[in-house]
This record gives C-alpha cells, sequence and structure tokens, in this order.
C-alpha cells in the first residue's frame, strides 16, 4: 500500500478527514456536519461533545471505505474553526458549557468593560489584535462568569481552556487519560491572551480578563511530534501538525514568501498576506503568527478577517428558501443581467476588518419595485466580493508591493459568476489551484513535514499548481463608481445596535 498523511478537519459546520497522497491529491474524505445552536440572536454554540464524536466518527470513516490501514498513514495534523472557545472538566473531560463560536457576539458589554477608557487597542501591540466578540479571551471570561461555580473551578485548576485545536488533540491522545493540553503559535494567538514576540501566554492579558493561566494550554510550534493517536482507527499515529483554518490554507497554498497572499472563500472569508519574520501592525487588519515549522522562527501575517461571506449563502438558503442549495445561487444570480442597483451587507455579527464595528447589521439597500430573487442572489455573491475589495485595499496600503494577482481556496471559488465579479473588482487575476482544499493540505503539509514524509518547503511548492484563472474585464470607471455604492450601503449598516 502507498504511505498516506492525514489531515482532521474541523470546521464551523463540519468536521472532515482526509487521507493525501505524496503529491498532496485526495484520495479518501469522510465528512458530518454537526448542529448548529443559537439560543438568541447573536448567540452561536456547538455542542463540543458532539463535534469530538463527528471527529472519531470522520476518522473511522475515512479508513474503513478506504484500503488503507493505520500502518499506511505516517502522520496526522489537525486545522479548526479559530477562535471558537471550549473550557472543560479536566477530571471528567466534560465541557462546562456549548462551545462558543467565533461568529457569538454575546461578549460585547464585556469587550466595551475590558476597552474602558484606553480603547480596543489597548493590548494590540502585544497581541497583535483589537478587543473584539471575534476572539477567545473575552468568551472565556464570559464562561467564568456565567457558568455557576466556574471562576471558582478554574481558579482551583480543575478547568482547562482550548480552541477546538486543543478539544479534539487532547481527546485524540487519551482524554482524561492523559490526553495533551498544547496548541500551536497560530490558534494561541487568536485568543488575545500570547504574546507576538515571545509566544507565550501575556501576562497583562490574563490578568486583564482575570483568567488563571492553569487553564491555558503549553504553546507548541505549528510542525512537530506531539504524541500518538489513541482510540480510533488512528490509533498509535503521530499527531504532528496544527494550524489554525486560515493559516492552514495560506500553508497549504505555498504562499511562503514575504507578499504571498490567498483569500478562502468559507462560512467567512479571510484574507492572509505574509510578511515574514516582520510583525508588521496596522489598525485595520489583524496581526498573527503564519505558521512555525519546528525550532525555526515564527512567519507572521497580516489578515483580514470577513464575517460573513458563505454564510450569507447559507442563509438565503435556509432563512429565505428562495435557493434549494448552495449551488443553486449562481444560476439564480444569472438569471439577471446585473444586481439591479440593489447591495446587500451581511453585517449579521457587526463587521470584522477593515472597519470591526460591533454596532454593525446587515442591510439591504437600492430596492425598487424591479427588484426580484435574482437581483438578491447576485447582490449577496457581490457583497463577498467587495468585502475582500476592502480587506485587500487595506493589506495593499501597508504593503511593499501591491498585489498583482490573488490565490483562492474554499468551497465558494466553484461559483464562476463570483469568481469572475472578483476579479473585476479588484483588478488583478483571480487564480484557483488544483487542489482547492487547501485547509485540510496545510494541516496534512505541517504534519508530514514533521516526519520526514515530505523533505522541504521548496518540494511543497512544486506540488501547487493553478486550474483555472480569471482575469478582470470591469474597466477602472465602473468599478470605483460601483464600490462608491457599495461604501454608501455599508455606511447605513452602522449604529443599528447600541
Amino acid at each position: 500500500m502507498p504511505d498516506y498523511i492525514g489531515a482532521i478537519d474541523q470546521g464551523t459546520t463540519s468536521s472532515r478527514f482526509i487521507l493525501f497522497d505524496r503529491d498532496g491529491q485526495i484520495v479518501f474524505v469522510d465528512q458530518r456536519e454537526h448542529e448548529q445552536i443559537t439560543p438568541q440572536a447573536g448567540w452561536v454554540e456547538h455542542d463540543a461533545a458532539e463535534i469530538w464524536t463527528r471527529t472519531r466518527e470522520v476518522i473511522n470513516g475515512a479508513l474503513a471505505s478506504s484500503p488503507a490501514e493505520a500502518s499506511d498513514v505516517k502522520a496526522v495534523g489537525i486545522t479548526n474553526q479559530r477562535e471558537t472557545t471550549v473550557v472543560w472538566d479536566r477530571a471528567t473531560g466534560e465541557p462546562i458549557h456549548h462551545a462558543l463560536v467565533w461568529q457569538d457576539t454575546r461578549t460585547a458589554p464585556l469587550v466595551r468593560e475590558l476597552a474602558g477608557d484606553r480603547g480596543v487597542d489597548r493590548l494590540r501591540d502585544a497581541v497583535g489584535l483589537p478587543l473584539s466578540t471575534y476572539f477567545s479571551g473575552p468568551k472565556i471570561r464570559w464562561l467564568l462568569d456565567n457558568v455557576d461555580g466556574a471562576q471558582e473551578r478554574a481558579d482551583n485548576g480543575e478547568l482547562m481552556f482550548g480552541n477546538m485545536d486543543t478539544w479534539v488533540l487532547w481527546n485524540l491522545t487519551g482524554g482524561t487519560g492523559g490526553g495533551i493540553h498544547v496548541t500551536d503559535v497560530t490558534n494561541a494567538s487568536r485568543t488575545m491572551l500570547m504574546n507576538l514576540e515571545t509566544l507565550d501566554w501575556h501576562e497583562p492579558s490574563l490578568e486583564l480578563m482575570g483568567i488563571p493561566r492553569s487553564m491555558l494550554p503549553e504553546i507548541r510550534s505549528s510542525s512537530e511530534d506531539y504524541g500518538e493517536a489513541q482510540g480510533t482507527a488512528i490509533g498509535g499515529v503521530p499527531i504532528s501538525g496544527i494550524l489554525g483554518d486560515q493559516q492552514a490554507a495560506l500553508f497549504g497554498q505555498t504562499c511562503f514568501d514575504p507578499g504571498d497572499a490567498k483569500n478562502t472563500y468559507g462560512t467567512g472569508s479571510f484574507l492572509l498576506v505574509n510578511t515574514g519574520e516582520e510583525i508588521v501592525h496596522t489598525e485595520s487588519l489583524l496581526t498573527s503568527p503564519g505558521y512555525k515549522l519546528g525550532d525555526r522562527p515564527a512567519t507572521y501575517v497580516l489578515e483580514g478577517s470577513i464575517a460573513v461571506t458563505g454564510a450569507l449563502i447559507q442563509w438565503l438558503r435556509d432563512r429565505l428558501k428562495i435557493i434549494p442549495d448552495a449551488p443553486a445561487v449562481e444560476e439564480l444570480a444569472r438569471s439577471v443581467d446585473d444586481n439591479g442597483g440593489v447591495y446587500f451587507v451581511p453585517a449579521f455579527s457587526g463587521l470584522f476588518a477593515p472597519r470591526w464595528r460591533d454596532d454593525a447589521r446587515g442591510v439591504i439597500v437600492g430596492l425598487t419595485a424591479f427588484a426580484n430573487q435574482g437581483h438578491i442572489a447576485r447582490a449577496a455573491l457581490e457583497a463577498t466580493a467587495w468585502q475582500t475589495r476592502e480587506v485587500v485595499d487595506a493589506a495593499n496600503a501597508v504593503a511593499d508591493v501591491p498585489f498583482t494577482d490573488l490565490r483562492v481556496d474554499g468551497g465558494m471559488t466553484a461559483n464562476e459568476l463570483l469568481m469572475q465579479f472578483q476579479a473585476d473588482v479588484l483588478g488583478v487575476p483571480v487564480i484557483r489551484p488544483a487542489v482547492t482544499e487547501t485547509t485540510a493540505l496545510g494541516a496534512a503539509y505541517a504534519a508530514g513535514l514533521a516526519v520526514g514524509f515530505w523533505s522541504d518547503q521548496e518540494e511543497l511548492r512544486e506540488r501547487w499548481a493553478e486550474d483555472k484563472r480569471w482575469e478582470p474585464e470591469m474597466d477602472e470607471a465602473e468599478r470605483e463608481a460601483r464600490y462608491a455604492q457599495w461604501n454608501r450601503a455599508v455606511e447605513r449598516s452602522l449604529g443599528w445596535e447600541d
């Protein structure tokens, strides 16, 4: 049998296990969805126990449906939805509450309280992030404040925290029977609790949020042998890669040089630009480690995080019910020649980069009696492209050299109408790789490098191949006029939430 590298891809809506061959091609995959829990407006939760069950199922399912055995899998990497916060009991392994998902905005009053007179950027120089509902630190604080007895249990060392990478790894390596409580630099950076320079927990942040250090996992590199899997079909296989999902996509796209950039279109969309070993700060974008390979210095990124892109198409399907499935949005959008003057700003949980406005809410503007379902669908797709334009502009403002093209991945890249419009509004080519599952691929690459399955990053770079390229067709005058209309629409989304 050939040898493989496995990747656990624990995402916002589902978990997958994928086996990749030496060429970085997908060989076997299994995927299971998990429940989206929305107790009230702005609250988004996951059942962490269910996610661990789904993770076991996809691992066992992929191995059962393939001729591969555990001995054929040389290592496994983990990639995950970032910021989603789990706190669990050290002795029983039981979560004390549903996981608080990265989209959840219940911590908005707490964030304002933490900002105080010094503002949301009071920690940014050290941690690279503004105070926001997005990140894990305030979510931990909310759980300690709102679950009976949680603060006392945390102070007594009885509770553990992790984002989904840590939760999956701890369970996968034995759980209460000796599970490994670690995270990597990319996930640790998304808590607001890690110092970007030292790559260790930042004591002033812990003190500000009142979080005991004993809850926190050990911070390690993104590519090293953390320990062996237990109790699943991959028992005995080393777990040797961890990357938060967006950094994993950057790694899977082989964006290894300063200035390399990718945009991933998923539930939200995330633009990452490699800045090398330099830590670059700007108020409109986030600063995080992109990856750290073993003992080598960390590579850093600037990130433009967009909260709602693919989630808007799901909303059209599940709430408005104007499409039967996500792919159908393209046909509906093509039923009209343009957006009919309609703009859709999907600020369902506020706006992330580059505006960082928790008070924004979704708006549809420009409606006339002429507007129909096709115009709504087209405006929804265009919203993804316009939001991407905003973060690209923000990155270009601090980049040494403006973008000359954009590598893209994620489920929405199958939508050719969107990809063409994206090239049009950016004015640069948009390039889709041959393997679009770059998030899982990046985790596999990190794991494979750690065990010598692949020799170095240059070997990975040679495996990247272009699938399709979209060249811009819109003239600059039209592009800028329509962008101005988009910005007018965004202004109308602001200030809706007190």
